[in-house]
C-alpha cells in the first residue's frame, strides 16, 4: 500500500503481489481465449439450425389466434351425461385476430384451465383446427405478458433504486447471459454440438461478462473469476461422474421424449450435464465475489495481517455463507419440485426406493454436484485471493534509545 493516504482503511488502495497478479492474469487470459476459440468453433450455422428446427409440432393446419372471453359460465357440455366430476367450464370467446376476427365462439376450459379464474375480459389464446365441417376453436393459453412485464419493470425499478448504478451494470450482464443462453447455447445444442463444451464454453464467457461488468475490472473481481471457474470445474468434473456411475440416461419426463422425437440426435446423458454447469452458475458468482471481497478488506483494514491469517478469517465469513447458500439451493429444489413432492405421498413404495427414480436421481446429482461445487469454491476463491494480496507489511520497530553514560551491562 502506498504511504500518505487520507482513505479510511476499507477504502484504501490494496498491494497485490507481482507474481500472483501475473500469474492470475495468465491463467484468465488463457481461458479467455479458449472460451472465445470455443465460441468460433461451436457457434451454431444459421442453415443447420433452420433445418433443425423445421420439424412440425403441431398437427397440419392448426393456427393461433387471440380471443377476448365475454363470458363464463360452470360446466360443459362434453361432460353431460358422462359422469365426469372434473372441473369444467363454458367460455364464450370473441376471435380478434385471424380469418375469423369478430366471431363469437364456444370454448371449454377443462381441468386447470377451469381453476385458474378466468373471468369476462380476459385476454386469451385459441387453436384454429381446421375441419370438413369448419374451423373447430379449443383453448390454448392465456395472455400473460402483460403481467409479466409489470413484474419484470418492477423488478428493474428495485434493482436501479436499491443498488443504483451496480445494479444497472448487473442487468446489462443479464441480458448478455440470456443473449449467451438463447443465442448460443441452446442453438449450438439443437445442431448437434457437444453438450459439455457448449456448457463450458458460454459458461465461461457469461462469467467473464458478467463478473467484469456488474464488478468492475481489476485483480479483485479477477479473483472471484478465477474461484468462480475452478468451481466450475469442480462442478463439471463430479456432475460428469456421477451422471455416468448413476447410469442416468438424461429422460426425465414427458418434455424430454418430445425433445427426443423433435431433434433425434440430441443427446440427453450430455443436456443433462449441460443443466448442471448451468445451473451451478449463479450460487457459484454469489460466493465467490463475497470471498474475493473479504479478503481484500480484510487486507485493507489490516495490512500487518499474515495471509495465513486472512485466509482464516475470511474462512469463518464463507462458512456462514455456505450455510446459507446451501439452504438456497435446496429450498429453491423444493419451491420448483412441490407436486412431484407431494407425489410422493400416493405410492405404496418406500420413499427411499422412489430416490433412484430417474426424476428424483437427476435431481438429486444436480443439486449435489452443483453444491459440493460451491462449498469448494469457497476455500478456492478465499486461498486465491489471499495469495494474490501482498505481504503483511510489518510495521517499523520503535528505535530504542541508549544513554552513552549509563554503565555497560555485566
Amino acid at each position: 500500500m502506498g504511504h500518505g493516504h487520507s482513505h479510511s482503511a476499507a477504502h484504501a488502495a490494496v498491494e497485490v503481489g507481482a507474481r500472483a497478479r501475473n500469474a492470475l492474469v495468465a491463467f484468465l487470459v488463457m481461458l479467455g481465449v479458449l472460451a472465445t476459440a470455443g465460441l468460433i468453433w461451436l457457434w451454431p450455422d444459421s442453415t443447420a439450425l433452420a433445418n433443425a428446427v423445421d420439424v412440425p409440432f403441431d398437427a397440419p393446419g392448426v393456427t393461433y389466434e387471440e380471443a377476448t372471453i365475454r363470458a363464463v359460465t360452470d360446466g360443459c357440455p362434453s361432460q353431460e351425461g358422462s359422469g365426469y366430476a372434473a372441473p369444467c367450464q363454458s367460455a364464450s370467446v370473441e376471435l380478434t385476430t385471424g380469418e375469423d376476427a369478430g366471431r363469437v365462439v364456444e370454448v371449454e376450459l377443462q381441468g386447470p384451465q377451469a381453476q385458474a379464474g378466468l373471468r369476462a375480459g380476459d385476454s386469451i389464446e385459441v387453436a384454429r383446427i381446421p375441419t370438413d365441417d369448419g374451423p373447430l376453436y379449443s383453448y390454448s393459453g392465456t395472455n400473460r405478458l402483460p403481467t409479466l412485464l409489470i413484474m419484470g419493470l418492477l423488478f428493474v425499478v428495485c434493482v436501479l433504486a436499491v443498488a443504483r448504478w451496480r445494479g444497472l451494470f448487473a442487468l446489462l450482464g443479464l441480458g448478455f447471459a440470456g443473449f449467451v443462453l438463447l443465442g448460443f447455447m441452446l442453438p449450438a445444442l439443437i445442431t448437434g454440438k457437444p453438450g459439455m463444451a457448449v456448457a463450458l464454453t458460454g459458461s465461461t464467457a457469461i462469467m467473464f461478462v458478467v463478473l467484469y461488468v456488474a464488478h468492475g475490472v481489476s485483480i479483485r473481481t479477477s479473483t472471484a473469476l478465477a474461484g468462480t471457474l475452478l468451481g466450475l470445474a469442480v462442478t463439471t468434473g463430479l456432475g460428469s461422474l456421477a451422471v455416468g456411475a448413476a447410469r442416468l440416461s438424461g429422460f426425465a419426463d414427458e418434455q424430454d421424449y418430445d425433445l427426443a422425437q423433435l431433434v433425434p440426435g440430441l443427446d440427453f446423458q450430455e443436456l443433462l450435464l449441460c443443466a448442471i454447469i448451468i445451473g451451478g452458475l449463479g450460487v457459484l458468482n454469489d460466493v465467490t465475489i463475497t470471498q474475493s471481497s473479504a479478503v481484500w478488506e480484510l487486507r485493507a483494514a489490516a495490512p500487518e495481517m499474515s495471509r495465513a491469517r486472512i485466509f482464516a478469517s475470511a474462512m469463518r465469513i464463507g462458512r456462514d455463507h455456505i450455510a446459507s447458500t446451501i439452504y438456497t439451493i435446496v429450498f429453491a429444489y423444493a419451491g420448483g419440485a412441490l407436486t412431484v413432492l407431494l407425489l410422493l405421498y400416493f405410492t405404496n413404495r418406500e420413499v427411499i426406493d422412489l430416490f433412484g427414480v430417474e426424476m428424483f436421481a437427476g435431481e438429486g446429482v444436480r443439486t449435489f454436484a452443483s453444491a459440493i461445487g460451491l462449498v469448494l469454491s469457497v476455500p478456492i476463491t478465499t486461498g486465491i485471493a489471499a495469495m494474490t494480496v501482498a505481504p503483511a507489511r510489518i510495521p517499523p520497530s520503535t528505535p530504542r534509545h541508549i544513554d552513552p553514560h549509563a554503565p555497560l551491562p555485566v
